[in-house]
Protein backbone atom coordinates (compact mmCIF):
# COMPACT_ATOMS: atom_id res chain seq x y z
CA UNK A 1 0.00 0.00 0.00
CA UNK A 2 2.81 2.36 0.92
CA UNK A 3 4.54 1.69 -2.39
CA UNK A 4 1.35 2.38 -4.34
CA UNK A 5 0.76 5.63 -2.45
CA UNK A 6 4.32 6.78 -3.12
CA UNK A 7 4.00 5.97 -6.83
CA UNK A 8 0.72 7.89 -7.03
CA UNK A 9 2.28 10.86 -5.24
CA UNK A 10 5.25 10.89 -7.63
CA UNK A 11 2.94 10.67 -10.65
CA UNK A 12 0.88 13.57 -9.32
CA UNK A 13 4.02 15.69 -8.82
CA UNK A 14 5.19 14.91 -12.38
CA UNK A 15 1.80 15.90 -13.81
CA UNK A 16 1.81 19.14 -11.84
CA UNK A 17 5.37 19.86 -12.95
CA UNK A 18 4.54 19.30 -16.61
CA UNK A 19 1.44 21.50 -16.32
CA UNK A 20 3.53 24.18 -14.65
CA UNK A 21 6.09 24.07 -17.45
CA UNK A 22 3.33 24.25 -20.04
CA UNK A 23 1.82 27.27 -18.31
CA UNK A 24 5.25 28.91 -18.11
CA UNK A 25 5.90 28.34 -21.81
CA UNK A 26 2.43 29.66 -22.63
CA UNK A 27 3.05 32.78 -20.54
CA UNK A 28 6.41 33.39 -22.26
CA UNK A 29 4.86 32.88 -25.68
CA UNK A 30 2.01 35.24 -24.80
CA UNK A 31 4.45 37.87 -23.54
CA UNK A 32 6.47 37.69 -26.76
CA UNK A 33 3.30 38.01 -28.77
CA UNK A 34 2.18 41.02 -26.75
CA UNK A 35 5.58 42.67 -27.10
CA UNK A 36 5.63 42.13 -30.86
CA UNK A 37 2.20 43.61 -31.40
CA UNK A 38 2.06 47.38 -31.98
CA UNK A 39 -0.01 49.46 -29.60
CA UNK A 40 -3.16 50.39 -31.49
CA UNK A 41 -3.87 53.15 -28.98
CA UNK A 42 -0.44 54.77 -29.39
CA UNK A 43 -0.58 58.46 -30.29
CA UNK A 44 0.60 59.19 -33.80
CA UNK A 45 2.98 62.13 -34.04
CA UNK A 46 2.05 65.16 -36.10
CA UNK A 47 5.17 66.30 -37.91
CA UNK A 48 6.09 68.93 -40.47
CA UNK A 49 9.85 69.01 -40.18
CA UNK A 50 12.66 71.38 -41.08
CA UNK A 51 14.00 72.14 -44.60
CA UNK A 52 16.34 69.44 -45.88
CA UNK A 53 18.56 68.81 -48.89
CA UNK A 54 18.72 65.67 -51.04
CA UNK A 55 21.09 65.37 -54.02
CA UNK A 56 21.59 69.12 -54.18
CA UNK A 57 17.88 69.95 -54.07
CA UNK A 58 16.27 71.73 -51.10
CA UNK A 59 12.80 70.77 -49.86
CA UNK A 60 10.70 72.91 -47.53
CA UNK A 61 8.01 71.00 -45.55
CA UNK A 62 4.96 73.13 -44.77
CA UNK A 63 1.24 73.05 -43.98
CA UNK A 64 0.04 73.60 -47.53
CA UNK A 65 -3.69 72.84 -47.43
CA UNK A 66 -4.07 74.16 -50.99
CA UNK A 67 -1.56 71.71 -52.44
CA UNK A 68 -2.54 70.49 -55.93
CA UNK A 69 0.19 69.17 -58.22
CA UNK A 70 0.48 66.85 -61.20
CA UNK A 71 3.54 64.74 -61.87
CA UNK A 72 4.88 61.20 -61.79
CA UNK A 73 4.09 58.72 -59.01
CA UNK A 74 6.07 55.64 -58.01
CA UNK A 75 5.46 52.95 -55.39
CA UNK A 76 7.48 51.18 -52.70
CA UNK A 77 6.95 47.82 -51.03
CA UNK A 78 8.88 44.84 -49.62
CA UNK A 79 12.22 46.57 -49.04
CA UNK A 80 10.66 49.04 -46.59
CA UNK A 81 7.87 46.85 -45.19
CA UNK A 82 7.99 46.80 -41.37
CA UNK A 83 10.41 49.72 -41.09
CA UNK A 84 9.70 53.01 -39.38
CA UNK A 85 8.32 55.86 -41.45
CA UNK A 86 9.46 59.48 -41.12
CA UNK A 87 6.86 60.22 -38.42
CA UNK A 88 7.58 57.09 -36.38
CA UNK A 89 4.83 54.77 -37.65
CA UNK A 90 5.53 51.30 -39.02
CA UNK A 91 5.30 51.08 -42.81
CA UNK A 92 2.77 48.55 -44.09
CA UNK A 93 2.92 48.03 -47.84
CA UNK A 94 -0.64 46.63 -47.74
CA UNK A 95 -2.07 49.77 -46.15
CA UNK A 96 -3.27 52.85 -48.06
CA UNK A 97 -0.43 55.25 -47.31
CA UNK A 98 2.00 57.44 -49.22
CA UNK A 99 5.29 59.30 -48.90
CA UNK A 100 5.55 62.97 -49.83
CA UNK A 101 8.51 65.34 -49.60
CA UNK A 102 6.80 68.38 -48.03
CA UNK A 103 3.22 67.73 -46.87
CA UNK A 104 2.48 67.33 -43.13
CA UNK A 105 2.55 63.85 -41.64
CA UNK A 106 -0.05 62.55 -41.32
CA UNK A 107 -2.37 64.21 -43.81
CA UNK A 108 -4.82 63.03 -46.45
CA UNK A 109 -4.47 63.30 -50.23
CA UNK A 110 -6.53 62.22 -53.20
CA UNK A 111 -4.32 60.66 -55.87
CA UNK A 112 -5.75 60.37 -59.38
CA UNK A 113 -4.12 58.19 -62.01
CA UNK A 114 -4.38 60.44 -65.08
CA UNK A 115 -3.74 57.47 -67.38
CA UNK A 116 -6.93 55.62 -66.39
CA UNK A 117 -9.03 58.07 -64.32
CA UNK A 118 -8.91 55.99 -61.11
CA UNK A 119 -8.54 57.94 -57.85
CA UNK A 120 -8.01 56.92 -54.23
CA UNK A 121 -7.63 58.60 -50.83
CA UNK A 122 -4.28 57.94 -49.16
CA UNK A 123 -2.73 58.88 -45.83
CA UNK A 124 0.68 60.58 -45.98
CA UNK A 125 2.94 59.24 -43.21
CA UNK A 126 6.43 59.21 -44.74
CA UNK A 127 9.00 61.35 -46.58
CA UNK A 128 9.97 60.72 -50.19
CA UNK A 129 10.27 59.84 -52.97
CA UNK A 130 13.93 60.77 -53.38
CA UNK A 131 14.24 59.58 -56.97
CA UNK A 132 14.37 62.58 -59.29
CA UNK A 133 11.21 63.33 -61.23
CA UNK A 134 8.71 61.81 -58.77
CA UNK A 135 6.23 63.76 -56.66
CA UNK A 136 4.74 60.96 -54.51
CA UNK A 137 5.59 57.41 -53.47
CA UNK A 138 2.58 55.16 -52.92
CA UNK A 139 2.25 51.92 -50.96
CA UNK A 140 2.13 48.71 -52.97
CA UNK A 141 -1.57 48.24 -52.25
CA UNK A 142 -2.28 51.78 -53.39
CA UNK A 143 -0.45 51.18 -56.67
CA UNK A 144 -2.47 48.00 -57.21
CA UNK A 145 -5.78 49.80 -56.71
CA UNK A 146 -4.69 52.66 -58.98
CA UNK A 147 -3.56 50.00 -61.47
CA UNK A 148 0.05 50.97 -62.09
CA UNK A 149 2.00 48.42 -60.01
CA UNK A 150 3.27 46.55 -63.08
CA UNK A 151 4.30 49.71 -64.91
CA UNK A 152 6.06 51.07 -61.82
CA UNK A 153 5.07 54.70 -62.45
CA UNK A 154 2.03 56.69 -63.51
CA UNK A 155 1.03 60.24 -64.36
CA UNK A 156 -0.95 61.43 -61.36
CA UNK A 157 -2.63 64.42 -59.80
CA UNK A 158 -2.15 64.84 -56.04
CA UNK A 159 -4.63 67.01 -54.11
CA UNK A 160 -4.50 67.54 -50.36
CA UNK A 161 -7.83 67.05 -48.57
CA UNK A 162 -7.78 70.20 -46.46
CA UNK A 163 -10.74 69.65 -44.09
CA UNK A 164 -9.88 66.03 -43.36
CA UNK A 165 -6.21 66.85 -42.82
CA UNK A 166 -7.03 69.68 -40.41
CA UNK A 167 -9.37 67.38 -38.46
CA UNK A 168 -6.66 64.75 -38.21
CA UNK A 169 -4.12 67.33 -37.00
CA UNK A 170 -6.57 68.59 -34.35
CA UNK A 171 -7.25 65.14 -32.95
CA UNK A 172 -3.57 64.17 -32.82
CA UNK A 173 -2.41 67.38 -31.17
CA UNK A 174 -5.27 67.27 -28.63
CA UNK A 175 -4.46 63.66 -27.72
CA UNK A 176 -0.78 64.50 -27.40
CA UNK A 177 -1.60 67.37 -25.05
CA UNK A 178 -3.75 65.09 -22.86
CA UNK A 179 -0.94 62.55 -22.73
CA UNK A 180 1.58 65.26 -21.84
CA UNK A 181 -0.49 66.51 -18.90
CA UNK A 182 -1.22 62.99 -17.72
CA UNK A 183 -5.00 63.36 -17.92
CA UNK A 184 -6.85 60.03 -18.09
CA UNK A 185 -10.02 61.74 -19.29
CA UNK A 186 -11.26 61.17 -22.83
CA UNK A 187 -14.27 63.08 -24.11
CA UNK A 188 -16.44 61.92 -27.00
CA UNK A 189 -19.11 64.60 -26.61
CA UNK A 190 -19.64 67.66 -24.48
CA UNK A 191 -22.48 67.37 -21.87
CA UNK A 192 -25.29 69.92 -21.76
CA UNK A 193 -25.04 72.23 -18.75
CA UNK A 194 -27.76 71.86 -16.09
CA UNK A 195 -29.61 74.84 -14.57
CA UNK A 196 -30.29 74.81 -10.84
CA UNK A 197 -31.92 77.36 -8.48
CA UNK A 198 -31.39 77.53 -4.73
CA UNK A 199 -32.56 79.91 -2.00
CA UNK A 200 -29.81 81.13 0.30
CA UNK A 201 -30.29 81.72 4.03
CA UNK A 202 -30.74 85.40 5.01
CA UNK A 203 -27.69 87.29 6.14
CA UNK A 204 -27.77 88.61 9.70
CA UNK A 205 -29.34 92.07 9.74
CA UNK A 206 -30.95 91.72 6.31
CA UNK A 207 -34.41 93.38 6.09
CA UNK A 208 -35.78 91.54 3.05
CA UNK A 209 -36.13 87.92 2.18
CA UNK A 210 -33.40 86.54 -0.09
CA UNK A 211 -34.14 86.10 -3.76
CA UNK A 212 -33.37 82.78 -5.46
CA UNK A 213 -30.14 82.84 -7.44
CA UNK A 214 -30.30 81.19 -10.85
CA UNK A 215 -27.12 79.81 -12.40
CA UNK A 216 -27.33 80.16 -16.19
CA UNK A 217 -25.24 78.04 -18.49
CA UNK A 218 -22.85 79.74 -20.91
CA UNK A 219 -24.40 77.87 -23.80
CA UNK A 220 -27.71 76.03 -23.94
CA UNK A 221 -27.09 73.78 -26.89
CA UNK A 222 -27.21 70.10 -27.63
CA UNK A 223 -23.91 68.22 -27.12
CA UNK A 224 -21.66 68.37 -30.18
CA UNK A 225 -19.59 65.30 -31.06
CA UNK A 226 -15.87 65.76 -31.56
CA UNK A 227 -15.01 65.64 -35.27
CA UNK A 228 -13.82 62.25 -36.45
CA UNK A 229 -10.95 61.73 -38.87
CA UNK A 230 -12.05 60.02 -42.10
CA UNK A 231 -11.50 56.31 -42.50
CA UNK A 232 -9.33 55.38 -45.49
CA UNK A 233 -10.96 52.63 -47.53
CA UNK A 234 -10.28 50.88 -50.82
CA UNK A 235 -13.10 52.73 -52.51
CA UNK A 236 -12.09 53.76 -56.03
CA UNK A 237 -13.55 56.79 -57.78
CA UNK A 238 -13.62 56.64 -61.58
CA UNK A 239 -13.40 59.84 -63.62
CA UNK A 240 -12.97 60.64 -67.29
CA UNK A 241 -9.45 60.20 -68.68
CA UNK A 242 -7.81 63.43 -69.86
CA UNK A 243 -4.89 63.57 -72.27
CA UNK A 244 -1.75 64.99 -70.67
CA UNK A 245 1.75 66.00 -71.77
CA UNK A 246 5.07 65.55 -69.97
CA UNK A 247 7.66 68.33 -69.88
CA UNK A 248 10.93 68.96 -68.08
CA UNK A 249 10.91 72.42 -66.51
CA UNK A 250 14.35 73.99 -66.06
CA UNK A 251 12.96 76.87 -64.02
CA UNK A 252 10.69 79.91 -63.75
CA UNK A 253 12.42 83.30 -64.03
CA UNK A 254 11.33 86.84 -63.18
CA UNK A 255 13.29 88.38 -66.08
CA UNK A 256 12.69 87.54 -69.73
CA UNK A 257 16.33 87.93 -70.76
CA UNK A 258 17.44 85.34 -68.18
CA UNK A 259 14.76 82.88 -69.32
CA UNK A 260 15.75 83.45 -72.95
CA UNK A 261 19.38 82.62 -72.18
CA UNK A 262 18.30 79.34 -70.58
CA UNK A 263 16.17 78.51 -73.62
CA UNK A 264 19.15 79.07 -75.93
CA UNK A 265 21.40 76.95 -73.72
CA UNK A 266 18.97 74.01 -73.65
CA UNK A 267 17.88 74.13 -77.31
CA UNK A 268 20.44 71.46 -78.39
CA UNK A 269 18.67 68.97 -76.12
CA UNK A 270 15.29 69.24 -77.85
CA UNK A 271 12.31 71.56 -78.39
CA UNK A 272 12.27 74.28 -75.71
CA UNK A 273 9.25 76.43 -74.85
CA UNK A 274 9.27 79.79 -73.06
CA UNK A 275 5.90 80.79 -71.60
CA UNK A 276 4.85 83.82 -69.58
CA UNK A 277 2.59 83.04 -66.60
CA UNK A 278 1.09 85.01 -63.72
CA UNK A 279 1.72 83.35 -60.33
CA UNK A 280 0.73 85.02 -57.05
CA UNK A 281 0.53 88.37 -58.78
CA UNK A 282 3.99 88.07 -60.37
CA UNK A 283 4.91 87.68 -64.04
CA UNK A 284 7.22 84.70 -64.48
CA UNK A 285 8.82 83.12 -67.54
CA UNK A 286 8.88 79.33 -67.55
CA UNK A 287 11.40 77.38 -69.59
CA UNK A 288 10.32 73.83 -70.46
CA UNK A 289 11.71 71.09 -72.69
CA UNK A 290 9.25 68.79 -74.43
CA UNK A 291 6.72 67.33 -74.61
CA UNK A 292 8.14 63.87 -73.93
CA UNK A 293 6.68 60.64 -75.26
CA UNK A 294 6.73 58.77 -71.95
CA UNK A 295 8.12 58.72 -68.41
CA UNK A 296 11.34 57.01 -69.49
CA UNK A 297 12.12 59.74 -72.01
CA UNK A 298 11.30 62.39 -69.41
CA UNK A 299 13.72 60.79 -66.93
CA UNK A 300 16.54 60.90 -69.50
CA UNK A 301 15.78 64.52 -70.37
CA UNK A 302 15.63 65.46 -66.68
CA UNK A 303 19.12 64.06 -66.19
CA UNK A 304 20.40 66.00 -69.21
CA UNK A 305 18.84 69.31 -68.08
CA UNK A 306 20.21 68.83 -64.57
CA UNK A 307 23.67 68.10 -65.93
CA UNK A 308 23.46 71.27 -68.07
CA UNK A 309 23.43 73.31 -64.85
CA UNK A 310 19.85 73.20 -63.56
CA UNK A 311 19.81 70.72 -60.63
CA UNK A 312 16.37 71.85 -59.45
CA UNK A 313 14.69 71.05 -62.77
CA UNK A 314 11.63 68.80 -62.49
CA UNK A 315 9.14 66.79 -64.50
CA UNK A 316 5.79 68.51 -65.14
CA UNK A 317 2.54 66.82 -66.19
CA UNK A 318 -0.25 69.01 -67.54
CA UNK A 319 -3.17 69.00 -69.97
Amino acid sequence: MAGNWERRFLCLMVVLGVAGCAETQLAIHGAKRLIAQPDKNAITKYKIGKPYQIAGVWYYPAEDFKYDESGIASWYGTKFHGRKTANGEIYDMNALTAAHRTLPMPSYVRVTNLDNGRSLILRVNDRGPFARGRIIDISRRGSQLLNFQKQGTARVRVQVLADQSRTLKSRITNQAELAKTGSPITIDRLPKAKVQAQSLAPVDGARSAPQPITLKPIADAAPQPVAEAPVVTEKIHQSQVVNTNIFVQAGAFSRFDNANKVRARLSPLGPVKLNQVLINGRDLYRVRVGPMENVGAADLMLASVSKAGYPESRIIVEK
